[in-house]
């Protein structure tokens, strides 16, 4: 597959992913980015702190610590620095993989910000575990081959893509009322999504690469022309607001939490492992252990500052991935962009609040297309697999089947322990961990095709315009 960044380029010219664009470029496609990343970035404070019994001024400025730590947590994952960041357009958010077990711990602590404060000493020592234990994941890279991260990339698109579903009906406030799944917001989402398809189809390569955010603009616009658009959050939000570290007092540290808390990090190292190699599949750029390291450690680090400034751990973002899959713009400098413009919407609440007005069903509709690039991604890398090898179609068919039971089925797990849940509760999760013992059972014991055998060189185009044919099969 050829790398997505537009133009041609020769081998000594610079790589797409570390192109520095104009700055009106940088602003635009970092805006897009963010309000791709925007509605799932205060998802998982929301849920916590709904969960805590918070008040609303809480909740709050728990967003707002969450949008400046994941703006920062971005910088550092795309800008890099020392052997910390992967170096790629890769967007830091929240993991939803820590929220039930971050509920459980703080339920178990009495709730309210009591429970926060065992919640924030689990993620800084789940944190500091990611980051020590990065070196080592690095070197266990060939127990990733395609089979892995091609079925970790489809799981995680097919699994998000219901999520996209429940906005366009509404959103999942609604879900259950007289008025979820109402003509209207079908309407919203479907003419987003009608809107995209016609730029990408009509557009120029500019108008394409920003298809998503003038969907979302639109929507929005024609939503609040309609009156179906609240603006009224503006008004009251503030100017300015600060997060503090250890804003609710120091973190208290024990024993269960932060085990559950690493466990819950050693999911999400697999989760970004899978995101580190799809990105690199999608920009051309050659992926080895030790990026992935370096993309571990970035993850480790943030999740420390996130406990220290009042947040969570952090991943990268699915529907960026998809985003930039979709948009083909592959410059890493638009991600940092779009970290620095998180940390100005944290500081100005206000401006936060504009992004906040994004209706639920003008968000769905373009979020059925990011979640679904995400799926396409994981389809791209398991095309260089050998599926009619019984063994890798074992793979994928039982982690595909894995996934979809939190989903599909919500009460299977009702009747196991709280722990057992907060593990076994996310499809995502089930996924993953099915695909990578399923490999390991198959073929840990063989001389198997590793990600280290790709010719990374033939996923790339060249100056007289050829294009390479996709690397061997497994």
């Amino acid at each position: 597959m050829a790398p997505l960044a537009p133009g041609r380029r020769s081998r000594t010219t610079t790589h797409p992913v570390d192109e520095v664009l104009p700055l009106p470029a940088l602003s635009l496609y970092g805006i897009q980015h963010v309000l791709a990343f925007y509605a799932g970035a205060v998802l998982v404070p929301v849920l916590l702190g709904s969960s805590l019994g918070l008040s609303r001024q809480e909740l709050v400025y728990l967003i707002n610590a969450d949008l400046v730590t994941a703006g920062i947590a971005t910088v550092i994952q795309a800008w890099g620095f020392w052997r910390i960041g992967a170096r790629l357009p890769l967007v830091q958010g929240a993991t939803f993989t820590a929220v039930p077990p971050m509920i459980a711990i703080g339920q178990g602590a009495g709730g309210g910000t009591a429970g926060l404060l065992v919640v924030y000493g689990a993620v800084i020592a789940g944190g500091l575990a990611a980051f020590l234990f990065a070196p080592f994941a690095g070197r266990m890279t060939r127990y990733f081959p395609p089979i892995v991260t091609g079925t970790l990339l489809t799981v995680i698109g097919i699994v998000l893509i219901p999520v996209a579903l429940q906005d366009v009906g509404g959103g999942s406030a609604l879900l259950g009322g007289p008025h979820y799944g109402d003509a209207e917001h079908l309407a919203y989402a479907g003419g987003t999504l009608l809107f995209i398809l016609l730029v990408v189809r009509f557009g120029g390569p500019f108008l394409r690469s920003v298809a998503v955010l003038l969907g979302l603009v639109g929507g929005t616009t024609v939503a609040w022309l309609l009156g179906d658009a609240d603006l009224g959050a503006v008004d009251q939000a503030d100017w300015l607001g600060v997060s503090t570290p250890f804003h609710y007092g120091l973190p208290h540290f024990s024993v269960f939490p932060v085990l559950a808390m690493i466990v819950v990090m050693l999911i999400t190292m697999v989760e970004t492992t899978g995101d580190v190699y799809a990105m690199g599949e999608i920009t051309g750029r050659e992926v080895d252990g030790d990026t992935v390291s370096r993309a571990l450690r970035a993850d480790g680090l943030a999740t420390v500052l996130g406990g220290v400034f009042n947040s969570f751990p952090y991943v990268a973002f699915a529907e960026n991935i998809g985003l930039v899959r979709m948009s083909r713009v592959t410059s890493r400098f638009v991600v940092v962009a779009a970290g620095v413009l998180m940390i100005l919407l944290g500081l100005v609440p206000k401006a936060g609040a504009v992004v906040a007005s994004v209706p639920h069903p003008v968000l769905g509709g373009a979020a059925v297309v990011m979640f679904g690039m995400v799926a396409t991604v994981g389809i791209q890398i398991l095309s260089k697999v050998d599926l009619k090898e019984e063994r890798n179609a074992l793979i994928l068919a039982v982690s595909l089947g894995a996934a979809m039971l939190p989903n599909a089925v919500a009460p299977f797990f009702e009747r196991m322990p709280t722990e057992v849940r907060a593990v076994l509760g996310s499809g995502i999760t089930l996924g993953t961990l099915s695909a990578v013992l399923l490999n390991l059972f198959f073929h840990l014991f063989e001389s198997r095709r590793t990600r280290s055998d790709i010719d990374w060189e033939a996923l790339t185009p060249y100056d007289d315009g050829t294009e390479p044919q996709p690397a061997g099969t497994r």
